[in-house]
């Protein structure tokens, strides 16, 4: 699967790495219902984090289409409530 992170690229990832991410995934859905703002900070700097370590940078001249979009480490609570669908950032 190809996951975009807004302002820095696409990474490729496997479809086992989905378990990991949902669980990040849940942290900053509870941090946004609650209005937490460290731990929503702290769980989309570990999702994003988590994305590099286990993925690897797509190809820069491809046009692939991401599977998954996520917001750039710098967004408010606000904008990333506005991103979440029914299952999260991370659908599954």
């Amino acid at each position: 699967m190809i996951v975009r992170i807004l302002g820095e690229g696409q990474y490729d990832l496997d479809d086992h790495a989905l378990d990991a991410l949902n669980g990040l995934d849940n942290q900053i859905e509870q941090a946004i219902e609650s209005g937490d703002e460290e731990m929503f900070r702290t769980a989309l700097h570990g999702l994003l984090s988590a994305v590099r370590a286990s993925g690897t940078h797509h190809s820069l001249d491809s046009l692939d289409e991401s599977d998954m979009i996520l917001p750039p480490p710098d967004a408010t609570i606000d904008e990333v409530r506005e991103l979440l669908g029914d299952d999260g950032l991370i659908p599954g």
